[in-house]
């Protein structure tokens, strides 16, 4: 082999560390860049839903970490954008915001479900947004009616003709899972009541406005402690996501799980499609032709936010719940991997619609 003069190898070294240093240089530049832009900068979250919810907490508990480390530390506000199970919201950040990273949604997982069931009014396309995670991919939901209407038990609940069941609007996701709980469970032509934000649900309940709802088990544990602790309310069932895991509650632990109520491997697969829905979570998203670069920025402030215990803390305080975070870069493959077999999309259309429940 023949060996390198030393002026020669010299040379050879002097040009390798002067590609490094331009390598770094260019790295260096680029998150100058990136902190120049939005540094001095707002960023606007279009919330899917009206304040005050569980899942408005849900992004609050983000928003001091997410100025934190986005690279130039920007001010980060809310708007609110109600309407359609998300519809709204998503088809205002997919045609109508301005893709330069200072607009983002979050929006429910009902925006995924009516995308993938080809529900009317979507002018979006959930394969195409730029996915910045969740700080959520566990989600139980329980079924509970007020103690005063009487369903103390599954077999009552059955029996009663035309319950009131609450919810936010055809399309969002606690309204589909209590349509999905009253099919399994096999309640008799339930009446859906819907036009209510979150919030506003609750006083309703308790006033006999609807009978029935379908909500979180963290959300009763955080804004509704005492309906457990005068009880207020029946627990019927829970929808573990995902399938298997328990909450780490004991009051929740031994609820009828509702994929033990199915009859049928059909009604089995239509809870699985509702369960990757919620695997989905409450996506944050940028439209579609937001700069790369500026992509990149946002989805690492989201990681190290959702990398950082004192977030969790955060999260805890205001939710009561522990956040199961989908980093961005499992969020695309989340979304990606939803079944979408047509007998069960059929099936779960007609669930989650306006209309009568289908037959079982």
């Amino acid at each position: 082999m023949k060996r390198l003069s030393l002026p020669l190898y010299g040379r050879k070294l002097a040009a390798v560390n002067a590609w490094a240093i331009l390598f770094v240089w260019l790295i260096a530049a680029n998150a100058f860049a990136q902190e120049s832009f939005f540094k001095g900068k707002t960023i606007t979250i279009v919330q899917g839903r009206g304040p005050g919810g569980t899942g408005d907490l849900r992004v609050r508990a983000l928003v001091p970490f997410l100025q934190k480390y986005i690279s130039g530390n920007p001010t980060i506000v809310m708007e609110y954008m109600s309407g359609g199970g998300s519809r709204k919201a998503a088809n205002h950040i997919f045609n109508s915001a301005r893709p330069d990273g200072l607009t983002m949604g979050n929006l429910s997982a009902g925006m995924v479900s009516l995308a993938v069931l080809g529900e009317s009014g979507i002018m979006y396309d959930i394969d195409k947004f730029n996915y910045l995670g969740s700080a959520y991919s566990t989600y139980h939901s329980v079924f509970i009616s007020r103690k005063e209407a009487g369903f103390g038990t599954l077999d009552k609940l059955r029996a009663a003709k035309e319950i009131r069941v609450g919810g936010q609007s055809v399309g969002f996701s606690t309204y589909n899972e209590a349509r999905l709980f009253c099919y399994i469970i096999g309640c008799r032509e339930p009446r859906f009541v819907t036009g209510f934000s979150g919030p506003e649900l609750d006083p309703a309940l308790m006033r006999g406005e609807i009978d029935a709802r379908s909500t979180g088990p963290d959300s009763l544990l955080q804004r509704n402690k005492e309906w457990l602790d005068k009880g207020l309310i029946y627990i019927h069932a829970i929808m573990e996501t995902p399938k298997g895991e328990k909450h780490p509650h004991p009051l929740f632990k031994k609820l009828p799980v509702l994929d033990d109520l199915a009859k049928s491997d059909k009604e089995l697969k239509v809870i699985a499609l509702q369960r990757a829905f919620r695997v989905a979570g409450s996506p944050f998203v940028l439209p579609p032709a937001t700069p790369k670069d500026r992509v990149k920025t946002l989805q690492e402030g989201f990681r190290k936010t959702f990398q950082d215990p004192a977030f969790f803390k955060e999260y805890d305080k205001l939710t009561g719940d522990q956040p199961t975070p989908l980093l961005p870069e499992n969020h695309e493959k989340a979304i990606a991997e939803i079944p979408r077999d047509r007998e069960t999309i059929e099936i779960f259309k007609k669930l989650v619609a306006a209309g009568p429940l289908p037959p079982r």
